[in-house]
């Protein structure tokens, strides 16, 4: 049986590209070149791929966005990022919002036939370079998750409602505590995350997502 693919893209080089790639393949079948993914809920639903292959730099809704509306409804579709971008932050967000793999456009050619036939056998295929900055990234989420599990249950707690916008004052009527013992476990906090202020602490908090 033939694989089932769906392709994101707004480039139309790099659509007719990709589409002459597939018709090499004689166990693949190309569902559709889409420009744009606005339409990526219904997309799925409709034409139930079992890869789908997508863009990061679209209009209207970008490939990370497209990847989490995918995974709102579907945990297990496989979806490999096709894109010119190798930063750090394109990277690190694409895998964040559930991406299976990484592939360079520049290295499609030679990578997309592989990398549809790894992912569908439970593999994560990736552009070599972007690998390696995967890897690289490793040390600062264990990082992370020290700095989690460094806080208590209490100070999770309470970094959860300075994340909600609550004042000194209702931490404590909400907690049943004093507002000397609500200040002192906010500067446990600040100590552990390394941070000065409220607005450090909440920003780290988004960030890391210690919440």
């Amino acid at each position: 049986m033939a694989i089932k693919i769906l392709i994101y893209d707004d480039n139309d080089a790099l659509r007719t590209s990709m589409e002459i790639l597939i018709a090499e393949e004689e166990d693949f079948e190309l569902l559709a070149l889409m420009p744009n993914a606005e339409t990526v809920e219904t997309d799925i639903a409709t034409m139930k791929p079992d890869v789908v292959l997508m863009d990061i730099d679209m209009p209207e809704v970008n490939g990370v966005e497209a990847v989490k509306k995918i995974r709102k409804t579907d945990d297990k579709l496989p979806v490999i990022m096709l894109t010119v971008f190798e930063d750090n932050e394109n990277i690190f967000n694409a895998i964040c919002a559930g991406a299976s793999g990484y592939i360079l456009k520049r290295y499609a050619t030679e990578e997309i036939a592989p990398a549809i036939r790894m992912v569908l056998t439970g593999g994560a295929p990736m552009t070599g370079s972007v690998a390696r900055k995967v890897l690289q990234m490793i040390p600062q989420a264990k990082s992370t998750e020290q700095e989690k599990s460094n806080l208590s249950q209490k100070e999770t707690a309470i970094l959860q409602f300075l994340v909600n916008g609550y004042s000194y004052k209702m931490i404590a009527a909400d907690l049943k505590i004093s507002i000397d013992t609500v200040r002192f476990h906010i500067k446990k906090i600040y100590d552990k995350l390394h941070v000065h202020s409220a607005t450090e602490a909440v920003s780290k908090a988004l960030k890391d997502k210690l919440v």
